[in-house]
C-alpha cells in the first residue's frame, strides 16, 4: 500500500508540471511582442551601420580618384582635362564694347572626360586601351563606354547597371553611370576657361592652382536615377550633373559691369546667393540643367519626386547658357567632396554658399584661412 501512495503522488507532481510546463496565449504574446520591439530597435541600428561603411567606400574611392589626379599631373605636367571638348571664341557687346572671351562646348569635340584619362591611374588599364580615343565618345567600337568601373561607384546610390541611352543623342549606345564629377568652374560649365576650377578643358598643371591644392575642391558625389534619359552620373561624358560640376556663383566685376572676363580673380556676386547649386538642392528655383528633361514629362515629375529637380539646358553656350549641376548624395546631410592634394572632407546642403564658391575657385585670392566645415 505504501508503495502504491508513493507511485501516486509522484504520479500527481508529473501531471501538475505539466500543465505548467508549456506557454499560455498571453504569454506568448507578450514574448512576440518583446522580440518585435528589439528588432524596431536594431534595424535602425544595423541600417545606420551598413549606411557608414558605404560612406566610408564613397569616401575611399573619392580619395583615390584625387591620388589618381595627381598622379596624372605627375606624368603629363598637367592635370586631366575636364573632357575633350571644342573651346569656342564668344563676343560680348558691354557698353557698346565687344567682348572676346573663350567658352567651353561639351557639344563639340569627341566628348571623353577625365574619368576615362584617370583610367589606368584607378587599375583600369584594359578599360582605357579599349577606348579609341581618336574617335567621339558615340561611335566607340568596342562599347567601352557601356562599362562599370567600381572605382567610380559609390554603393549608396545602386548606379551599377543603370544606363543612359536615347536613340538620337546617344545614337542608341548605352553609356555606363557612376557618381564623381569635377568640378571645372565655381561659376558655370561653360566659363571653366574664364572662371576656373581644377579640372577645365585645356588640362592646367598643378601651380595654377594659386589657391592651393589643399583648399581646392575637385571632385564631389552625383547621385543617378534610374531612367534611361537621364545623363546625371555618366562618367565617360564631360556634361552636367555627368562626369563635371559648377556652382553657378556669378562673379562681381570689379569695374561694375556685368561681364568682365579679363578680371585677374574670381569674385564671388552677392546677388546669386540663394540662386546657387548647393549640394543636394531639391527646391526652388535650382534645377540640374540636362538634354532631355522637358517641363511636365514624366522624367522631370519623377526627378522631383527622387528629390533631384532638372530641367531642360536652354541650348546656348556661354555666358547666357546656364549649363549646371549641383553635387548629390543618399548620405544624411550633405555630400562627400575630395580636395586636390588628396584628402577629403564632408560639405552639408547648408553650406555657406560664398565659402563654397571660393572652394571651388582656384584663382579667388581668399588665402587667409580654410573653409572646411
Amino acid at each position: 500500500m505504501a508503495y502504491a501512495f508513493y507511485r501516486s503522488k509522484s504520479e500527481l507532481v508529473s501531471k501538475q508540471r505539466a500543465k505548467t510546463a508549456g506557454f499560455t496565449l498571453v504569454e506568448l504574446l507578450v514574448v512576440i511582442a518583446v522580440i518585435g520591439v528589439l528588432i524596431s530597435l536594431l534595424l535602425p541600428a544595423v541600417q545606420a551601420a551598413r549606411e557608414a561603411a558605404r560612406r566610408i567606400q564613397c569616401t575611399n574611392n573619392l580619395k583615390q580618384v584625387a591620388l589618381a589626379t595627381l598622379s596624372y599631373e605627375s606624368a603629363y605636367g598637367s592635370l586631366p582635362r575636364s573632357g575633350r571638348l571644342a573651346v569656342d571664341e564668344l563676343t560680348f557687346v558691354s557698353d557698346g564694347t565687344k567682348v572676346f572671351y573663350a567658352a567651353a562646348n561639351h557639344q563639340a569635340g569627341t566628348q571623353t572626360s577625365w574619368a576615362v584619362d584617370l583610367l589606368p591611374y584607378v587599375e583600369q588599364q584594359n578599360l582605357y586601351d579599349a577606348f579609341d580615343l581618336t574617335k567621339n565618345a558615340f561611335e566607340q567600337t568596342s562599347e567601352a563606354q557601356a562599362a562599370f568601373v567600381s572605382g567610380y561607384l559609390c554603393p549608396s546610390d545602386e548606379a551599377e547597371g543603370r544606363y543612359f541611352v536615347d536613340e538620337e543623342l546617344t545614337r542608341g549606345k548605352q553609356f555606363a553611370k557612376g557618381n564623381y564629377a569635377a568640378y571645372v568652374s565655381p561659376y558655370h560649365v561653360d566659363m571653366q576657361l574664364i572662371y576656373p576650377g581644377a579640372l577645365i578643358a585645356t588640362g592646367q598643371p598643378l601651380q595654377h592652382i594659386e589657391d592651393g591644392s589643399s583648399l581646392t575642391i575637385a571632385f564631389s558625389e552625383v547621385r543617378t536615377m534610374d531612367v534611361d534619359q537621364d545623363e546625371r552620373g555618366v562618367w565617360v561624358l564631360p556634361w552636367a550633373g555627368s562626369s563635371i560640376l559648377s556652382f553657378d556663383m556669378h562673379h562681381k566685376c570689379s569695374n561694375g559691369k556685368i561681364f568682365c572676363p579679363q578680371d585677374r580673380y574670381f569674385r564671388a556676386h552677392p546677388g546669386s546667393v540663394g540662386l546657387t547649386q548647393t549640394p543636394n538642392v531639391a527646391h526652388g528655383p535650382v534645377k540640374d540643367t540636362l538634354h532631355l528633361c522637358s517641363a511636365g514629362s514624366v522624367h522631370q515629375n519623377q526627378a522631383d519626386l527622387e528629390s533631384m529637380p532638372c530641367t531642360r539646358w536652354n541650348g546656348r553656350v556661354g555666358r547666357l547658357g546656364y549649363y549646371s549641376a549641383s553635387p548629390r548624395s543618399l548620405h544624411a546631410g550633405g555630400v562627400n567632396v575630395a580636395y586636390l592634394d588628396g584628402h577629403t572632407g564632408f560639405v552639408t546642403d547648408d553650406v555657406d554658399e560664398f565659402s563654397f564658391a571660393y572652394r571651388i575657385s582656384i584663382n579667388d585670392g581668399q588665402l587667409e584661412g580654410s573653409y572646411d566645415e
